[in-house]
């Protein structure tokens, strides 16, 4: 699948399962966010905000901001104020002749006075002060990785420090931008972003096209979604991210469909990458990018110690990890990487069978990453633990489980992949992406 087909599935995955509620957005937002933020960025709406800040019209609409300001649209309000002994502003001679007349007889200390002030608050100034806070809200949080050396921040904030410490002083100091209250929670209205839309000024039609771009993006708009991923959040040439995320989705739409039922969807926190989980009178439990450590399983590669004879390879490593123990007087454990996704299944009843399905990506058609694939697969078969203790074996002919257990997704290769059957008597499957749709639920059933 090419990156086009890749954006046009994902959208809408997205679309279905994170934006009605009911798949975790911080599953997303890990998957979507440039590697080098901190946990922060896994709040999805602020992601959200800082690859919309990204946004070359969002730099561009900052950088002639200084100069929009000079310009600033107010309106005028005259007030009347009736004053005794003392005059404040311009005198109305009708109207205090009329109060004289018709409240105060014959008092001539009474003067009605017009004050003329200037009004910033009117609804074209309140669509620019929302969108410039949103804008330095995001900005103070992202900061350090917008003055960094950064592929994702290129051609956008990068170089521009000055340009962010002048934002940061338009939002502090300018007296035109401090003049205009703060937005209240539901502002700017409708009928506010109509009127800045229509406004004969730019800068208030470009504040009302980026807060419109910016509630699409949050409502979950198919095309605002994909310019997301397309523009901001995946590197071009990085699709790794991408792909993982297409081979989540499967999985989760296709437990639902063998299961007739809405998983129950899980926040992630620390430590613990359960996606989703299905409760009947089995229970599976969907992890992505973790060795799912709250259930006790690890990957543990080391030979085993209390075994009689030990190959050449495994007592180089066994005495490599005693001498670093001596010398460094602690304890260490070899384990092997994470799969991107694994599926676990309980059967509740006593608990007391489980069964796995271990899967890991490549997206890649390169002959050499594909058979570091098959490699890896294998070792998270073999040395797959709950609880210390290994998942498959004693026997050497079981350490890959029953050949439904592991699972390899590549990119779509120039010929098809071997049947399933064809390849049922490997312990590794694999399937190319474009093969996933209709070969996953076969696969799943062995399973459960």
């Amino acid at each position: 699948m090419n990156r086009d087909d890749l954006l046009e599935q994902v959208t809408e995955d997205i679309l279905a399962h994170v934006m009605n509620g009911s798949f975790p957005e911080r599953e997303l937002a890990q998957s979507i966010k440039p590697e080098q933020l901190d946990e922060r960025f896994e709040e999805y709406e602020l992601l959200l905000d800082l690859h919309f800040i990204l946004k070359s019209d969002v730099v561009d609409f900052v950088r002639d901001l200084s100069t929009h300001l000079r310009s600033l649209r107010t309106e005028t309000r005259t007030t009347s104020r009736t004053r005794r002994g003392a005059v404040d502003g311009r005198i109305d001679w009708n109207e205090t002749i009329k109060k004289r007349y018709s409240e105060h007889p014959r008092d001539r200390s009474i003067f009605v006075c017009n004050n003329r002030t200037v009004d910033y608050d009117i609804p074209e100034n309140i669509v620019l002060k929302r969108l410039v806070s949103i804008i330095h809200t995001t900005i103070r949080e992202a900061e350090a990785y917008l003055r960094g050396e950064y592929d994702w921040v290129r051609e956008t904030w990068k170089g521009s420090t000055d340009l962010i410490d002048e934002l940061q002083r338009i939002v502090e100091r300018n007296v035109h931008i401090r003049r205009i209250r703060d937005p209240d929670a539901y502002e700017p209205t409708e009928r506010m972003l109509t009127t800045a839309a229509d406004s004969r000024h730019a800068v208030y039609r470009e504040a009302a096209s980026l807060l419109k771009t910016r509630e699409r993006l949050f409502d979950g708009d198919a095309d605002a979604i994909r310019n997301l991923l397309e523009e901001t959040a995946i590197a071009p040439d990085d699709q790794d991210s991408l792909f993982e995320l297409f081979v989540l989705f499967r999985f989760v739409a296709t437990l639902e469909r063998m299961r007739e039922t809405q998983p129950q969807y899980k926040t992630i926190a620390t430590g613990r990458q359960e996606v989703a989980r299905f409760e009947d009178e089995k229970e599976i439990v969907l992890y992505h990018d973790n060795s799912a450590g709250d259930r006790e399983l690890s990957f543990v590669a080391v030979p085993d110690e209390g075994a009689e004879n030990h190959s050449r390879t495994d007592k180089v490593q066994l005495e490599a990890q005693s001498i670093a123990g001596d010398y460094f007087d602690r304890e260490f454990r070899n384990h092997t990487g994470r799969p991107d996704v694994i599926v676990l299944e309980v059967v509740s009843e006593d608990d007391s069978q489980h069964e796995y399905l271990i899967t890991e990506v490549k997206n890649s058609t390169n002959v050499d990453t594909i058979r570091r694939g098959i490699k890896e697969t294998l070792e998270y078969l073999a040395f797959l633990r709950v609880n210390e203790e290994f998942v498959f074996g004693p026997d050497e002919d079981d350490y890959f489980g029953s050949g439904w257990n592991g699972l390899l997704v590549t990119q779509d290769l120039d010929d098809e992949s071997a049947s399933l059957e064809e390849q049922s008597e490997n312990p590794v499957t694999i399937l190319q992406a474009s093969e996933l749709e209709r070969n996953l639920e076969r696969i799943l059933r062995e399973i459960l």
